[in-house]
């Protein structure tokens, strides 16, 4: 993959905390700048998938009600803790 420049401003604080994490880890402050915003934007994608999924499946309407799972977090660590719930709360259309 071909490498462009890229120019950004840092504040000294994190330039200098930037520089001796290089130089701790025997790597450049831009290797490490370049891993840390991969990290970023591979945590921001997942994130954002993660939240499409969760929307997509509130659209099928169908959820847990409060008193579901309620009823199931206050069995937790009880001789008679329940399975999780399914959910109870269906579209009008079933």
């Amino acid at each position: 993959m071909a490498a462009a420049p890229y120019s950004i401003r840092l504040d000294d604080d994190l330039r200098k905390a930037l520089e001796r994490e290089a130089e701790i880890e025997d790597r450049t402050a831009a290797q490490l700048a370049v891993r840390a915003i991969r990290s970023m934007l591979e945590a921001k994608a997942s994130k954002r998938d993660a939240l499409n999924a969760a929307l997509q499946r509130a659209e099928q309407g169908r959820f847990i009600s409060s008193g579901a799972m309620n009823a199931w977090l206050e069995s937790w660590d009880s001789e008679e803790e329940r399975p999780a719930p399914q959910p109870d709360i269906l579209p009008d259309d079933r």
